[in-house]
């Protein structure tokens, strides 16, 4: 089977999986509670792949898969219309999650490449129970997303060098001590501003009424737990952008009502042009007694794919801030490359954003979202051990303050809330550090930051089943880059003694300018008895980070709650031929 201008669907020609293998496979992966995608996922992963088979795959087009699988009129563009390269993109992540947790024994691997959506099929020739996995899955699972992760690493490096280039004056380390008296309550930074418009009924039936007003308020009340934009509604809001606003959008949604279907259409519009940013459908099965779930379900996934972050907004903005920052989009600019510097959680960049951050503090004393991420930054000195020359105990009583301070500006932004929660954590609260965290959880369980991070709390703090289940429900739903949670899902596996799949967990995380990371995969290579891999782990630890390993029981003592939970961590890292005193 070919395709026209293109490679061959499948490759491997000694081994070409049937159509009926195939249809197996695609039935496998359909059925599995780790295949974690929406209905219209699946019905884009079965068109393509029927098509494929059916021979074809010179008609899987953005257009066709639009008008045939989405239910879109002949008038759809690709051009300004992105949903079926957004869709593609989910299926992407959801198939290299299945093939990572439930599928990694599976004969038939099935993945759609990037710059197209015709899928490819090949026979996995090298499954093994025990062991390593088969490298063709595991490599393109890895190259798939490094374009995604790359570019908000150089938006985390950019972005605050040209911050920071324009600063003409000095920015001290403890900024909360300093900050100008002259700045009021009132003076606050420039941060996108997100107008959701009066959704349009396009069934005119009482009952389809009554839904959409309901679908538009809970869509208003879920964005607007994201306290990273603002977000505004109705018609007087939506009066055109004055020039210098910076980015803005409009948020528009029409619903149809038909028998006991339901699709809410949804649009995200750049306001200064028109130009559609990002458009999804949402379709449910309506039921009476069901309405207000269906609405809050519905509104959820909307928040969710666009205003949390790394989210559609986020995105747009990054590209938007890519070449230039004006001055009085610094401080929101600051918060990208927070983000940013999450891709890869180096210690360079850090240095970097925690500057950037520490000025927009003092630009604006009452900014608690960036008061929130300082803090976290203050956090990760101790936690990923990048300063060995500062004690751990600054770094911490500067979180606490900086922390303390977001929460006191808005007791209710979640960012803060996770902040406070990381400070107690680490202070050995833990009690109190997952009480925070479950009330964060509960202002806004659709922010996926904050749901991985709580869970990576929980299941640290001996809750394993319920943290790992959180953490991979935001490794399933967050749009950047997760190599932080991908590590702690590599933690979640090797407490469950399933060192294969921790090793895989790590080769996907690839943080490799983080030491804590090499810790991971020192002691998952000793528990597989890995040991020349498991010195490179170490050389590099002893080369990067002089003397972390000498006092290798408190760091995990720091991290892992429970005694039971250390002594299996410890017993990896000496079976990697780390010495531990007193074993």
């Amino acid at each position: 089977m070919t395709i026209a201008g293109q490679e061959s669907v499948r490759v491997e020609p000694a081994a070409l999986p049937s159509d009926e293998e195939i249809l197996a496979q695609l039935d496998r992966i359909r059925l599995s509670a780790e295949f974690d995608a929406p209905g219209r996922a699946r019905k884009f992963l079965t068109y393509v792949i029927e098509q494929a088979i059916a021979g074809h795959s010179d008609r899987i087009k953005a257009y066709s898969i639009a008008t045939e699988v989405f239910g879109r009129d002949s008038s759809f563009d690709a051009q300004t219309d992105p949903a079926v390269r957004i869709e593609a993109g989910r299926v992407r992540r959801a198939l290299e999650r299945y093939y990572l947790v439930a599928g990694r024994n599976d004969p038939i691997v099935i993945s759609i490449p990037k710059g197209g959506y015709v899928p490819i099929f090949e026979r996995q020739t090298d499954v093994r129970v025990e062991g390593d996995p088969g490298p063709s899955t595991i490599a393109r699972s890895v190259s798939s997303i490094q374009s995604s992760r790359k570019r908000w690493i150089w938006l985390g490096v950019g972005a605050a060098a040209l911050v920071l280039g324009g600063l003409a004056t000095s920015v001290l380390v403890r900024p909360a001590s300093d900050a100008n008296p002259a700045m009021s309550s009132g003076n606050q930074p420039n941060i996108p501003k997100l107008v959701v418009m009066p959704f349009q009924d396009l069934s005119g039936t009482q009952q389809s009424a009554m839904i959409t007003r309901g679908l538009a308020d809970e869509v208003i009340s879920n964005i607007a737990k994201f306290k990273e934009i603002v977000v505004a509604a109705g018609e007087t809001a939506a009066q055109p952008s004055a020039a210098g606003d910076g980015p803005t959008y409009a948020l528009e949604g029409r619903v149809r009502l038909e028998g006991n279907k339901l699709r809410l259409g949804i649009r995200l519009v750049q306001r200064s042009d028109g130009s559609v940013v990002w458009a999804n459908n949402y379709d449910e099965n309506l039921q009476v007694h069901r309405i207000i779930e269906l609405q809050e379900n519905a509104a959820a996934a909307v928040a969710t794919a666009v205003a949390q972050p790394y989210g559609i907004v986020f995105q747009a903005n990054a590209a938007h801030f890519t070449q230039s920052i004006p001055d009085d989009w610094e401080a929101y600019a600051c918060t990208l490359t927070y983000y940013g510097y999450r891709g890869d959680l180096n210690p360079q960049t850090h240095a970097s954003v925690q500057e950037c951050l520490q000025h927009a503090t003092r630009q604006f004393p009452n900014y608690a979202t960036a008061w929130a991420l300082l803090s976290m930054t203050y956090i990760d000195e101790l936690r990923f051990r990048y300063r060995l020359d500062r004690s751990s105990p600054i770094s911490l009583e500067h979180a606490i303050e900086a922390s303390a301070r977001a929460v006191e500006l808005d007791p209710q932004n979640v960012r803060a809330l996770q902040a406070e929660m990381l400070t107690l954590f680490f202070r050995g609260e833990v009690d109190a550090a997952l009480a925070v965290g479950a009330r964060a959880f509960a202002i806004n369980p659709n922010d996926t930051e904050l749901s991985g991070e709580y869970g990576f709390r929980l299941a640290l703090s001996g809750e394993w089943r319920q943290g790992c289940d959180l953490v991979s429900k935001a490794v399933a739903h967050n749009p950047g880059p997760v190599g932080y949670f991908e590590a702690a899902l590599a933690v979640c596996s090797y407490i469950e003694q399933d060192y294969v799949a921790a090793e895989r967990w790590t080769s996907l995380a690839d943080l490799r300018a983080n030491p804590i990371y090499h810790v991971i995969r020192l002691a998952t290579l000793g528990k597989l008895g890995k040991m020349d891999e498991a010195r490179v782990e170490r050389d590099w630890l002893e080369a990067n980070v002089p003397g972390f390993l000498d006092n290798i029981r408190n760091e995990v003592a720091l991290r892992i709650h429970r005694p039971e939970d250390r002594r299996q961590f410890i017993e990896g890292l000496r079976e990697a031929g780390v010495p531990i005193p007193g074993t």
